[in-house]
């Protein structure tokens, strides 16, 4: 037990107490500043700090995600305080907290990720717009405006009467934060805030700048508890709502990208959401900001080498002492120093690398809704206005049908209908194929994710339509058979999942559906090159174009000519994978054997010399005709010489078979399986192949397939020998 607490120790000093020191110097100037922008004393952006790290570091469901007040939630926390008072948004900030401790109770967490990024970065967006609009009117020695509106009215006659002192300390705080970013990675480890406003603050007291100074004394430890907010108590509940959910939102979207920057354990997110529950109701009754998963300080914490929650909580440790014992040396820093880096941070969400993810799934209408929203009305009506649009758009996409018609050359009609068919693509479906010639061969592909029975009327009754007409219509579904089962009389609407069509390539001719009742023999193998040139072609070209001037097979795999063995298949490879022999009974003749054979000779020789191919595989299979053939050899190839004299390469395998097989299934079973371990160790006879094999660049491995099970069997090399040993067979499972 004691190795384990002095393990654990020793890991978290290494790691995650630096990293908590990083974090802790980002995190104080960021939630002072987060605070003035509220309009809040300034020790509730610290005390948020220090509760979200604790708290939520502790109870929460990352392992390295750093909670703290959060700029997006600045003008709600304004605007309550504008209309109740400080001490009665701590008590909505406890209510809010409240309602996320229920809501990860009843592990509604998932249902937050269902939030369009386009609505999140959109609402970021504005809320960084308005709060640099209005910290600008402070580096610009005035105060801020209720209304983004007036802030931008106003700015320009700031601009042109600006005060000298004030307007130099805000300039110099921007200035080292532009070039900090541009310095070599390990200056960059000093955190940039805490430099600008370092920065800041000394040339102000050394050259004696009049500049607003912040005071900190009282502000930690004169407490007064929450008061009951005056007013109707639907908008209490809904500002604690809208705290609750915009704050639990951002949570556990950092909680998803922190995730993916980090190798450690996976975020718990209603154990997350809990955490910041008790978080927010901690905080808000010691008189801090609410508090939410912060993006910037998880990055910098993960970056910063953290590997445990106990970065998160020495970070909170920290603000708190800082607080305590040197809150007094924050009366240094110029307020204007801390509007310059509110204005800084608020311009940075506005991300370009943003606005073209979401251009990138045409969603930039719902980011500038959102943004503009934001602005122009308010945080909730704004993030409403962009998740309505959202939802719009997903619907439209949702009811899009595409008709692609192209005429071939033989005087076909080739039609693809791609989408989600439902009754309001019907009128689009209905007008494009009708545009179709009277008379036509038409080959129509639905390239589908879902139909409902009018878009199947609609195209079963132009079908019948066109084919009463004198035209012909072929349909061929490339992904679930929703058309097929309808026209079945199958259900169209599946319990749990719409009807999956079976692979097309790899089914037998026998089993594909085709409209014509029977297909030549001779003219099966002609459809199904049509049908490679329709559906396969045009998605292994770019891999053929790349094969085309060389193979580099990694396999010579030597198998049964059997029709029912298809060797891609049953390995899971593709074009270039294996260099193939198929002969009848998987057999290799033996180095100078007599009768001699160089077909199986010649290939071997190519794979090892040439191709230098690295594993020879033989397969063979239950059932097998040549190992029925020499079990009865004298009744199958009296009247076939040529085979019967081939299937003497055969004979040591059945020589290896033992006498007391009574049962001629078994004997024939045992005796394919056999077969393979003889071929193996025909293979050792070559002597290209045995030199390779002893100098362990080459494998040999044994598969067996038992047809009826689908299985494959593999033979595992013996310990004494290397050869693949027949193993018996295993048992086929449930």
């Amino acid at each position: 037990m004691s190795t384990v607490t002095e393990g654990r120790l020793i890991h978290t000093l290494r790691h995650d107490f630096p990293a908590s020191l990083v974090v802790f110097l980002v995190a104080v100037p960021l939630s002072l500043g987060i605070a003035m922008a509220a309009g809040v004393p300034l020790g509730a952006g610290l005390i948020a700090a220090a509760v979200g790290g604790i708290v939520a570091g502790w109870l929460g469901g990352s392992p390295v995600q750093v909670s703290g007040p959060t700029a997006s939630l600045v003008l709600v926390i304004a605007g309550l305080v504008h209309a109740y008072g400080w001490r009665a948004t701590c008590l909505i900030t406890i209510l809010a907290g409240a309602v996320q401790l229920l809501l990860g109770a009843f592990k509604a967490a998932r249902a937050a990720l269902a939030v369009s990024p386009a609505v999140v970065h959109g609402m970021l967006a504005g809320v960084g717009i308005i709060i640099a609009l209005a910290q600008l009117r402070v580096v610009l020695g005035g105060s801020p405006q209720h209304s983004t509106l007036a802030n931008l009215i106003e700015l320009p006659g700031q601009i042109l009467d600006m005060h000298g002192h004030k307007v130099m300390v805000g300039v110099l705080t921007i200035t080292v934060l532009l070039v900090w970013a541009r310095l070599p990675q390990h200056v960059q480890a000093i955190p940039a805030p805490l430099v600008a406003l370092l920065v800041a603050a000394g040339t102000a007291w050394v050259f004696g700048w009049n500049v607003t100074r912040i005071d900190l004394s009282g502000a930690i430890t004169a407490w007064a508890p929450p008061e009951v907010p005056v007013g109707d108590w639907h908008h209490v509940a809904g500002a604690a709502l809208l705290i609750a959910l915009l704050a639990g939102a951002e949570s556990l979207l950092c909680c998803v990208a922190t995730d993916a920057k980090h190798t450690g354990p996976r975020a718990d997110l209603d154990r997350e959401l809990c955490g910041q529950g008790v978080a927010n109701m901690v905080s808000g009754t010691l008189g801090g900001l609410p508090v939410a998963g912060v993006i910037v300080r998880s990055t910098t914490n993960v970056q910063a080498g953290a590997r445990s929650r106990w970065s998160a909580i020495l970070h909170g440790l920290w603000v708190l002492l800082f607080a305590l014992c040197l809150g007094w040396t924050i009366k240094f820093i110029p307020m204007e120093a801390l509007a310059a880096l509110l204005v800084f941070i608020g311009i940075k969400t506005i991300s370009l690398g943003h606005v073209r993810k979401v251009h990138g799934h045409n969603e930039v209408p719902v980011y500038l809704a959102t943004m503009t929203g934001v602005i122009l009305v308010g945080l909730a009506e704004g993030v409403l206005a962009g998740l309505a649009l959202a939802a719009l758009l997903a619907l439209r996409r949702l009811t899009r049908v595409t008709v692609d018609k192209r005429a071939e050359p033989d005087g076909r009609v080739h039609t693809t209908v791609s989408g989600s068919l439902t009754f309001l693509g019907v009128p689009r479906l209905t007008q494009e194929l009708r545009t179709i010639p009277e008379g036509a061969v038409v080959d129509l592909d639905l390239n589908i994710d879902f139909m409902d029975n009018a878009a199947f009327e609609a195209i079963h009754s132009w079908r019948l339509d066109h084919e009463r007409l004198g035209g012909t219509v072929t349909i061929d579904e490339l992904h679930d058979e929703w058309y097929t089962m309808a026209a079945g009389g199958g259900r169209m609407f599946p319990a749990k999942s719409p009807p999956k069509a079976p692979g097309r390539w790899w089914l037998p001719w026998t089993h594909r559906r085709t409209d014509s009742t029977t297909t030549p023999v001779e003219c099966q193998l002609i459809q199904g090159a049509d049908e490679f040139h329709k559906r396969t072609a045009p998605l292994l070209r770019p891999i053929f174009t790349e094969l085309a001037t060389e193979q580099r097979p990694s396999h010579l795999f030597i198998t049964c000519a059997d029709s029912r063995i298809v060797p891609s298949l049953i390995t899971s490879s593709g074009p270039g994978d294996l260099f193939t022999v198929r002969n009848v009974g998987n057999l290799v003749p033996r180095a100078a054997c007599d009768p001699s054979d160089d077909s199986v000779a010649a290939a071997i020789e190519f794979a090892t010399s040439v191709l230098s191919v690295h594993t020879i595989t033989i397969c063979g299979h239950s059932g097998c005709g040549a190992m029925t053939a020499l079990l009865d050899r004298s009744a199958t190839t009296a009247e076939l010489p040529r085979l019967n004299r081939w299937l003497r390469h055969g004979d040591p395998s059945l020589t290896r078979l033992r006498a007391d097989h009574h049962d001629r299934d078994a004997a024939l079973d045992a005796l394919c399986r056999l077969n393979v371990q003889q071929q193996l160790e025909n293979l050792r006879t070559y002597r290209q192949v045995d030199d390779l094999f002893s100098a362990g660049q080459l494998k040999l491995v044994g598969l067996y397939f038992d047809i009826a099970s689908a299985r494959v069997h593999v033979l595992h090399p013996s310990p004494s020998t290397g050869v693949p040993t027949l193993l018996p067979p295993e048992p086929n499972p449930r």
